[in-house]
């Protein structure tokens, strides 16, 4: 493996045996440009992005025209954790990514927010105060199931004591085979339980809410004082913004973890699964009489029978139906978009078909 290479490596490129590429179409991207190499956003500015080839070996580089059009749909752009083909001090390719996360930007009007690509963990990040909130974080483990294999970590575990009542309001996730760690983000020896998911090469993010102790973690898992952290509000736990962007850090580890800025509003893009983040309320609703249940008063209905025998949490449930109703809401606006700008030829599974067929609806 040549040094190039090897520093590529270093900071999440996967090489196959051969020195190339394992991604097949990276491959392709880079037989189309002879003339240019490959480089990763590590951070991401109004202006500008900074790349980068190698641990510590950062740039600055130009934008393609289009992407500084303002009409450019912002999630066609490079985010941080994209792969970009570099010639000449600008970007000259986007290549295909294997993985994203992204939200519904916030305002009245749909858009596309990229918030990372190319990971491979995501670490839902909740502190174990007052800011505690177990549909928080089914909300963020919905958005974060596009690739990545997702976390949750549990901060400020030095300040809680009873986290084990925080895991069992989270035991519905845990059953979905989503790990949940409980840690003190200021000790390193208490953060190693992550390293397991910080092995050379790979790539994490991290998302939460401002104060959840993201910044504080990324400061502990890098043994340096990088990340301003500041203190949270004590009447609710709520933190200010300290991280303003979002920025890719290669660690000691030989991973890369991207730090992002706490987000307020978590809104759906229209191509989640609710399904995936709610099995355990769609495995009842399939036992329910009647395939067209509402699961208010109807004879044989699993779930209100699940709810009154306490194995189903009613604000679970609750919460259930408002993220598939906000899917299926973004889904519909998706599909005008998509239609009104011709992206879409042939028509396709609507990304909450799943649900709607177990429920009966049309």
């Amino acid at each position: 493996m040549s040094p190039e290479t090897a520093a590529l490596q270093a900071i999440g490129w996967p090489v196959g045996a051969d020195g190339q590429p394992e991604f097949p179409p990276w491959r392709e991207a880079l037989a189309a440009h002879p003339q240019a190499r490959p480089a990763r956003v590590v951070e991401q500015h109004r202006t500008g992005y900074v790349v980068a080839d190698g641990p510590q070996r950062s740039f600055k580089v130009e934008s393609p025209p289009d992407w500084q059009r303002p009409k450019f749909p912002p999630e066609q752009r490079a985010g941080v954790g994209d792969w970009v083909l570099i010639e000449g001090g600008r970007i000259v390719g986007l290549l295909p990514r294997r993985s994203t996360i992204k939200r519904g930007a916030a305002g009245e009007h749909y858009r596309q927010q990229l918030i990372a690509a190319n990971v491979d963990t995501a670490f839902v990040v909740c502190g174990l105060d007052g800011d505690f909130n177990p549909r928080r974080i089914e909300r963020y483990l919905l958005l974060v199931g596009g690739g990545a294999e997702p976390v949750v970590v549990l901060t400020k575990a030095d300040l809680c004591p009873d986290a084990d009542r925080a895991r069992a309001a989270l035991a519905h996730v845990a059953a979905d085979g989503v790990a949940i760690v409980a840690v003190n983000a200021r000790e390193r020896a208490s953060v190693a339980q992550l390293d397991r998911w910080l092995q050379p090469g790979r790539t994490a993010v991290l998302v939460g809410s401002s104060g959840a102790g993201k910044s504080t973690l990324t400061n502990t898992l890098l043994g340096i004082e990088r990340m301003k952290t500041g203190e949270v509000r004590a009447h609710d736990s709520r933190g200010r913004h300290t991280t303003t962007y979002r920025a890719l850090i290669p660690l000691p580890s030989g991973a890369c973890l991207i730090d992002t800025p706490g987000m307020r509003e978590l809104k759906p893009t229209g191509e989640e699964d609710v399904a995936d983040t709610f099995a355990d309320v769609e495995a009842v609703a399939a036992e329910c009489r009647f395939r067209d249940c509402s699961h208010q008063r109807e004879p044989g209905c699993a779930v209100r029978a699940a709810i009154d025998a306490g194995t189903l949490d009613e604000d679970r449930f609750a919460h259930y139906l408002k993220l598939r109703e906000e899917v299926e809401g973004a889904a519909r606006t998706l599909a005008q978009r998509r239609a009104q700008k011709g992206e879409e030829k042939t028509p396709g599974r609507a990304p909450n078909k799943r649900v709607d067929d177990r429920h009966g609806r049309r």
